[in-house]
């Protein structure tokens, strides 16, 4: 065994204690910010202050889930422990994605297809393609 290496594991007294940072600044959304009428063709999405702050509050923890791996890299945590943080990020990553593209397909999707043939028709070609991309 290497003396220099941090050889307890996750529950056992000593290990690496989790820590919730707080979120940054540039994460904060205070109320009444952002934009006001909604718009998908235009290539964005006007989003209310309950869908920013659920959106921004995921990719807070996401970053805190990430620092707090890299802080493991650096302290020489056990390969495993590792392993597994960064599997608990790709599974928030991929919530957060989903819970996005719900938002997009209710939305946008819809209001395109309601809007017309043709645009309803870019709509879900532009949905595809995304799809593929997601599921890669």
């Amino acid at each position: 065994m290497h003396p220099e290496r941090n050889t307890e594991r996750q529950g056992e007294p000593g290990y690496m204690e989790k820590k919730r940072s707080a979120c940054p600044p540039e994460c904060a959304v205070s109320e009444g910010e952002g934009p006001l009428e909604e718009s998908c063709r235009d290539r964005h999405k006007v989003r209310t202050q309950e869908e920013i702050k659920a959106l921004t509050n995921r990719l807070c923890r996401i970053e805190g889930q990430i620092r707090g791996i890299r802080k493991m890299v650096e302290q020489d945590a056990y390969c495993p422990d590792i392993l597994m943080q960064s599997a608990a990020v790709l599974a928030a990553v991929n919530s957060f994605n989903r819970e996005l593209l719900t938002s997009h397909i209710r939305t946008c999707v819809v209001r395109d297809i309601r809007t017309g043939e043709e645009e309803g028709e870019k709509a879900i070609e532009e949905l595809s393609v995304l799809l593929q991309r997601l599921m890669k």
